[in-house]
């Protein structure tokens, strides 16, 4: 089947039986300032099931765009992503195990309404119980799981494994189908196994299920194989966490007064159960962006181990970054950004190991754009931006990869010579390479030549070369940013690149222009960065979406308006706390003293001592310098102009502007 027939069955699926189908949460929250991307189908669900009542009822079912940054390592082998759908259903204090067990078991297996898997190569797991605090084997699931495969004439056998280390030595003896695994491995709670919760957290056992693609143990994993074991044989499919408990004050638990479902499968990794093919990347999302890569890069998919796990990451990480790009985050040093910079670096240094040394990711991403127009229409309403900025990152990187690896391979060289091969009549270069670098030339390669830390690690890796002491990397790294640090807060005073007149009078155009967004856009707008030159201004800003040219022209006019007057730009030392009641602006996550310097355009805000003073036209915290008067920003006849405006990150917009 299909990734969009996989996901439509299922919706319908339980849609026929009573859940209502809510649409995707963003893949980055737009309101949760604890994480940068949506992990989860249950992560925008947390207050529904904790307790508050949802909109759409008790029985909801979605496919949920999620991704993992900490599975970016992982990817490379057959079934890791970092950005997949959770298809979930959720009952909110409505059924329990005797309705969601046989009703995935039958989404599973049945050919009419579901995949039509064969019932033989599915494993289930349950949760074994827990010995630290008392909690009893979940024996409820084990029976339902056992009488749903005698229905398809299996004789389930169950194994009490215990631990995934002891799963390793048992293996799979005969019939034995259905597996008990510690609080390590079936049990969820937002701490962590049963001992570490609070008093007054919920929690409770999950039951998942596995897909047997018979490959063969890999021993390095260990002596035997079994459900959880990574080899690649098993694949988890599907998991259902049954929120049963709360924890009392005293460590013991009781039956939660109401008691929820929260079912999470893998759509990929149904998808791909459903053609038996031991390899996510083979399903029909990965086929055009998969055959682009094929004829960019003269490679085959599945010729070579290397070239496989190159082609998985390419592919893997241009969803993603397409996806995180359609949400206005784009590349940069920190939060999401930095995520998505690292996943285009990495999809970059793979298809220079492919061969291919020009701009490419572009037209990869580009395939996954149209894939999923119909799904998602974000992707194909943001395209041209999308793979604008995927150009441009490209573009700088592969200059960095070119120069760095060059230092790199340098640096881990202890010499090169050339050796001839008079039968074969040609060279072959011999280098012998070192065991261990430096901390300070891996500084260097980091600072100098501009080389990610990550990327360091990967090549030393695949060299087999250590670092002698990445503590002391970490310690020169921060010593860096101190003294980069201090030079920047004496050339970059006041936010500005110097205090010549022209970047003093975009300064002060600087607190002008805010004031006129927040009359044209809205009292919500608030300052998120700037950058200020002789040049030109810029103002990084929060707001909820492009501005039109209307917009554009109404800001223009307020501001070329207030220039054109004679308005006194002043200074006030005042308490902090008067600076706020006044309503002065203030730049985001900065922490202010006690007393505080205060720039006004206008006359300060009337006070009640002096009310018939007017109000000024902007009121900001800011250490200046500024011009004494808005009519000395023009500058005997020049005008505000906004050049550009475009979004920079979810919510945040940008504006570069003249003077001219």
């Amino acid at each position: 089947m299909t990734v969009s027939e996989v996901r439509t069955r299922y919706l319908a699926f339980f849609a026929a039986r009573g859940h209502v189908i809510i649409p995707s949460a963003p893949i980055v929250p737009g309101n949760d300032p604890t994480t940068l991307f949506t992990s989860s189908g249950m992560q925008p669900l947390i207050p529904y099931l904790l307790g508050k009542d949802h909109p759409e009822g008790k029985r909801i079912v979605n496919s949920q765009m999620s991704f993992r940054a900490g599975d970016i390592e992982e990817v490379g082998d057959n079934r890791h992503t970092t950005f997949f759908e959770m298809l979930g259903n959720w009952s909110l204090g409505d059924y329990f195990k005797k309705e969601q067990l046989p009703w995935f078991f039958e989404f599973m297996t049945s050919k009419e309404e579901g995949l039509g898997l064969d019932p033989t190569k599915l494993f289930v797991t349950v949760f074994a119980g827990d010995p630290d605090t008392g909690m009893e084997m979940d024996t409820e699931a084990v029976g339902i799981w056992q009488e749903l495969f005698k229905t398809k004439g299996i004789d389930a056998e169950f194994a009490d494994i215990g631990s995934e280390a002891a799963g390793y030595e048992h293996g799979i003896n005969g019939n034995e189908r259905i597996f008990a695994y510690d609080a390590k491995k079936n049990w969820w709670s937002r701490s962590g196994v049963p001992a570490n919760m609070p008093a007054g957290e919920p929690g409770g056992p999950d039951s998942e299920v596995f897909y047997d693609f018979g490959l063969p143990h890999d021993p390095k994993w260990g002596p035997k194989c079994h459900p959880n074991c990574d080899c690649g044989r098993f694949v988890e499919i599907g998991n259902s966490v049954f929120m049963q408990f709360i924890k009392n004050a005293d460590g013991s638990f009781s039956n939660l007064p109401k008691q929820n479902v929260d079912f999470g499968g893998g759509l990929e990794r149904l998808a791909f159960a459903t053609l038996d093919k031991p390899d996510v990347f083979l399903i029909d999302v990965f086929d055009t962006a998969r055959n682009a890569i094929e004829y960019l890069s003269g490679k085959i998919y599945g010729s070579d181990e290397k070239i496989t796990k190159s082609f998985r990451i390419i592919l893997d990480h241009m969803r993603a970054s397409t996806f995180i790009l359609a949400e206005g985050i784009v590349p940069a040093s920190t939060e999401a950004g930095y995520v998505l910079r690292r996943l285009l670096r990495r999809a970059i240094r793979e298809t220079d190991r492919l061969g291919v040394k020009d701009k490419v990711l572009a037209s990869v991403a580009e395939e996954f754009a149209d894939k999923y127009a119909d799904q998602y229409p974000r992707l194909q309403e943001n395209k041209l931006k999308i793979l604008d900025e995927i150009a441009k990152e490209e573009e700088q990187f592969r200059r960095t990869l070119e120069t760095g690896l060059k230092q790199f391979e340098k640096a881990i060289s202890i010499k090169s010579g050339i050796v001839s091969n008079a039968d074969q009549r040609k060279e072959l270069e011999e280098r012998v390479y070192i065991k261990t670098l430096g901390a300070e030339t891996v500084f260097e390669l980091m600072t100098t030549y501009g080389f990610p830390e990550e990327l360091i690690r990967e090549e030393l890796a695949s060299h087999n070369i250590s670092v002698d002491d990445w503590d002391m990397v970490k310690s020169l790294f921060e010593k860096h940013r101190e003294l980069s640090r201090a030079g920047g807060a004496q050339k970059f005073a006041g936010g500005l690149a110097d205090h010549s007149e022209q970047t003093v009078r975009y300064h002060t155009t600087h607190h002008i222009l805010l004031k006129a967004l927040q009359m044209v856009l809205g009292d919500e707008v608030k300052q998120r960065g700037s950058n200020i030159t002789s040049e030109r201004l810029r103002i990084d800003f929060s707001s909820p979406g492009k501005m039109t040219p209307e917009q554009k022209e109404e800001v223009e006019r307020i501001v070329n308006e207030i220039i054109y007057q004679d308005l006194p730009v002043s200074r006030t030392v005042m308490p902090r706390e008067e600076a706020e009641k006044l309503g002065a602006q203030m730049e985001f996550g900065v922490k202010y003293p006690d007393m505080v310097s205060v720039y006004s355009v206008g006359p300060i805000h009337a006070t009640e001592e002096n009310p018939d003073i007017p109000n000024a036209f902007s009121l900001e915290f800011c250490g200046g310098p500024h011009v004494k008067s808005t009519k000395d920003i023009h500058d005997g006849g020049k005008r505000f102009k906004i050049q550009k405006e475009e979004a920079v990150a979810a919510g945040i917009r940008r504006i570069k502007a003249v003077l001219e």
